[in-house]
């Protein structure tokens, strides 16, 4: 029997391939990067066959490290970065455009023009949604309204549209020579075209933003085989698990009942807690989605709070103003200051998600002085992850009526001491990170080895979870309260900036 597990963890960032044992150990793992690609203000690209490249590098360099061959693993999960976008030739594979990536704003004014009818809970309803540029829906659309004859190619059924889930999936499988065509119920509930109840693409929704049913993948579940892998180096394995990245370090996670959430820290910050079989709709500027959907079993639901720039906001410092050589510099630098100085950085780059849901803001900093330096605009960025990961606690708390007590947090940046300690003291709870960091792609491999049989249970999942180091709160609760309404005061700021 087969004795690893692999995952392919495409971010917004970064490919990796990470292949764990039975136990949940990392046994082999490679990343690359790809281009950040941005057009004109607002916009962000990248290019798919690039992300491929990537994909088939990482896959090959993880495998050799260890002298690994395909029978070493019994399966492959896919985790992705979600409403992402990509439509392809479905004969050559060709994309007919670069992919939109989930932050890209350029799709502001066909939500504001939806929302003219119904407001922008228009499908809330159905999708746990609202209209913004962050989906997938719109995208799809621009895409068909503003290429060349990619419309009439798409009605022919010649054009495929997937999240990166799909895309990836589909080439793996074989692409222009059968490659399946799938997605899963995660990924789907983040285009806002699938009704949740159903977990079906909703036709109405279809009909109203001009999008033909042929193009859309086949919604399965999380865990199930969807195909058998066609590329040389994993010939034969079953790919066998597919999440959003979210929902997958959620499964990771270990967040298995009704009222277990994590929080991570990524290029954005996603916070997400169990609903249960039970989609609970938001009225404080959350997500309703799907959690996952393991094999025949009934859907898991999930609140979110999705937070656009986090991680993003440290590249920011170092590729477009310079101030840190290295993203890992900025904690050195946040520290060589005492506190932000009083200045207060909001990163509304592509406006507003969780919970304010505004398209029309745009980034600011606030509270300069001749005193503020570069250590405190680092202080401030770090900061900035943590204020508005504490506005979606309260948003989640409020929505579930179940108190969050302990934050479970994962993603790149939980390796930062000090951010860690400022989430602990402003959210007023303690903050745990677990033994094994990587649990984007660790929730993945879990999906994939369920339904291959690798693993057991949801109990044989959670054995495996182990708390590495936790923070508890410092700050008295009077300085939390008085930086918390700074930050709000600062949040209000960046508000109305363009026209939509």
């Amino acid at each position: 029997m087969p004795s690893y597990i692999g995952a392919i963890d495409q971010g917004t960032t970064s490919t990796r391939f990470i292949i764990f044992d039975r136990s949940g150990r990392i046994i082999s793992a490679a990343q690359q990067e790809h281009e950040q690609i941005y057009p004109h203000p607002g916009w962000v690209e990248h290019d798919p066959l690039e992300i491929w490249r990537r994909t088939q590098a990482v896959i090959a360099e993880a495998l050799a490290k260890r002298e690994l061959r395909a029978s070493d693993l019994a399966a492959i999960g896919i985790a992705n970065q979600r409403e992402t976008t990509i439509l392809w030739d479905r004969r050559t594979g060709d994309p007919v455009a670069n992919a939109i990536v989930w932050q890209d704003a350029r799709v502001a004014p066909d939500a504001a023009e939806f929302a003219k009818s119904g407001g922008a809970d228009r499908f809330r309803a159905k999708t746990g949604l609202p209209l913004a540029t962050y989906f997938s829906g719109l995208k799809i659309r621009w895409i068909l309204e503003h290429v060349p004859g990619v419309r009439e190619r798409a009605e022919a059924g010649d054009v495929l549209f997937g999240t990166v889930d799909s895309y990836l999936a589909w080439l793996l499988t074989g692409g222009p020579s059968g490659g399946v065509h799938s997605t899963d119920v995660t990924n789907a509930s983040r285009t806002q075209l699938m009704n949740l109840a159903t977990l079906a693409w909703d036709p109405e929704i279809l009909d109203a933003f001009g999008i033909p049913r042929a193009m859309l993948p086949r919604i399965a579940s999380s865990s199930e085989i969807h195909g058998v892998v066609r590329l040389p180096e994993l010939a034969g394995v079953p790919l066998a698990g597919m999440l959003g990245d979210q929902q997958a370090a959620l499964l990771g996670q270990t967040c298995f009942r009704p009222g277990e959430a994590k929080n991570t820290y990524g290029t954005g910050c996603f916070l997400l807690m169990n609903t249960g079989e039970q989609a609970v709709g938001s009225r404080h500027g959350l997500l309703t989605t799907v959690a996952y959907r393991l094999g025949s079993a009934a859907a898991h639901y999930a609140l979110e709070g999705s937070v656009a720039i986090a991680g993003a906001l440290v590249q920011w410092l170092r590729d477009n103003l310079g101030l840190i050589g290295s993203s890992t510099e900025v904690e050195t630098l946040a520290r060589s200051v005492k506190d932000n100085g009083g200045v207060y950085f909001v990163p509304a780059f592509s406006g507003l998600f969780a919970p304010y849901w505004k398209n029309d803001a745009r980034g600011v900093v606030v509270g300069l002085t001749r005193y503020a330096n570069k250590g405190h605009l680092a202080r401030a960025a770090l900061e900035a992850t943590a204020y508005q990961t504490r506005e979606v606690i309260e948003a989640i708390e409020q929505d579930s009526g179940i108190p969050l007590n302990v934050l479970r947090v994962d993603g790149g940046m939980v390796a930062n001491g000090l951010l860690m300690q400022f989430q602990a003291d402003i959210a007023g709870r303690p903050v745990v990170r677990p033994a094994i960091q990587e649990t984007t792609a660790l929730g993945a491999a879990f999906a994939a080895g369920l339904a291959a049989g690798f693993f057991k249970d949801l109990d044989d999942l959670r054995s495996q979870w182990q708390e590495d180091q936790s923070w508890t709160p410092r700050l008295d609760l009077a300085s939390r309260e008085r930086l918390y309404a700074q930050w709000k005061k600062a949040v209000t700021r960046s508000f109305d900036w363009v026209e939509v």
